[in-house]
């Protein structure tokens, strides 16, 4: 999704007047967390991220909207583009949104955005193998039909279960999004319905540690990971300090668990690592590998004033006004 570079600009300036003198960055990363610039200027929507599992150090990433059928990997170490899939065997992508590795090895690709708010009564999923070799390459990937059992609406959170493969989508919503479940296997033959199973905040992207044991979520301005058990996120779950970014759109773990990426769109942006505690430090019932990064608690879940990231849920709700009210008038120019 694009934001008109004023909104940017209003809800920042909203930030820094409600918050003098507070952080709105991340927590440096600790040895081990590596965070990069994409430096490919092909690559100006970066709108999700998977952490390779084949690949060390690479990151799957694509463009948002228009760009075309292509997904690229980035090498951390450099911020360079080691290679460029171009996809076959699809339609033209409409509203390309997240990217999530699955157990099955394959990547899967949500064509799930929809700026008009239920315009489309369908949506997309591309799956493809990842690639064994590092070169520019055609693939065919595998297209699904999504359907929302609720009616249709805007997404760009798409996360696969690593441990059961399961497809999860997240809703985004000024009011309340949703976090769908898909069918046990997805189908290439008919629509696959997606089902709400619980009420999320205002979400851009979210990721499953490694181990499957917790889901991390993210918005404009703030993140929190939760505990995840029999298919479902467990309680309020535990604030992150994202880092802060002009437009706040994808998290992925590392692919060791060690870190949480956040990316964001714009050409030559940087992906910010921030440290997952390890289990002794994280505490209580839910600490373990997949343990929330820098997490601090309190706060409510359900809705985004309550589940920001900044100490002063006041300052969220103002901020969250102003997206609003620059998305409607951005709706309304396109519908003229």
């Amino acid at each position: 999704m694009r934001l008109l570079p004023s909104t940017v600009a209003v809800c920042a300036a909203t930030v820094l007047a409600v918050l003098p003198g507070s952080a709105v960055a991340a927590q440096s990363p600790g040895a081990g967390a590596t965070g990069f610039t994409i430096t490919d200027p092909r690559i100006r929507e970066s709108s999700g991220l998977a952490a390779s599992r084949i690949h060390p150090g690479v990151y799957w990433t694509h463009n948002d909207s228009d760009d075309g059928p292509y997904v690229y990997a980035v090498d951390a170490a450099t911020g360079k583009t080691v290679a460029r899939v171009t996809l076959t065997g699809i339609g033209t992508p409409r509203d390309v949104e997240a990217i999530s590795l699955g157990p099955d090895g394959q990547l899967y690709v949500g064509d799930i955005g929809d700026n008009l708010n239920g315009s489309w009564d369908h949506v997309w999923i591309y799956r493809f193998p990842e690639p064994m070799q590092l070169a520019d390459a055609t693939v065919k990937a595998e297209q699904f039909t999504v359907r929302y059992a609720d009616g249709p609406r805007n997404a760009e959170a798409l996360m696969v279960h690593p441990v059961t493969g399961r497809v999860y989508i997240a809703s985004k919503s000024e009011d309340k999004g949703g976090l769908y479940e898909g069918p046990e296997q997805l189908s290439a033959s008919g629509a696959n319905v997606f089902r709400r199973v619980a009420d999320v905040p205002w979400v851009t992207d979210g990721a499953f540690s490694p181990d499957g044991g917790r889901l991390a979520l993210r918005g404009y301005f703030w993140a929190r990971t939760y505990p995840w058990k029999d298919g479902r996120p467990q309680g309020e779950g535990e604030r992150v300090d994202a880092p802060w970014q002009g437009q706040a759109e994808s998290v992925t773990y590392a692919a060791d668990g060690s870190a949480l990426l956040f990316g964001s769109e714009g050409e030559g942006s940087r992906v910010v690592a921030v440290p997952v505690k390890p289990p002794a430090a994280a505490g209580g019932p839910s600490a373990g590998p997949s343990a929330g990064a820098t997490a601090a608690p309190g706060g409510q879940g359900g809705s985004l004033p309550q589940g920001g990231s900044f100490p002063k849920g006041a300052a969220v709700l103002v901020v969250g006004t102003v997206l609003v009210l620059a998305g409607k008038r951005l709706l309304s120019r396109r519908r003229r």
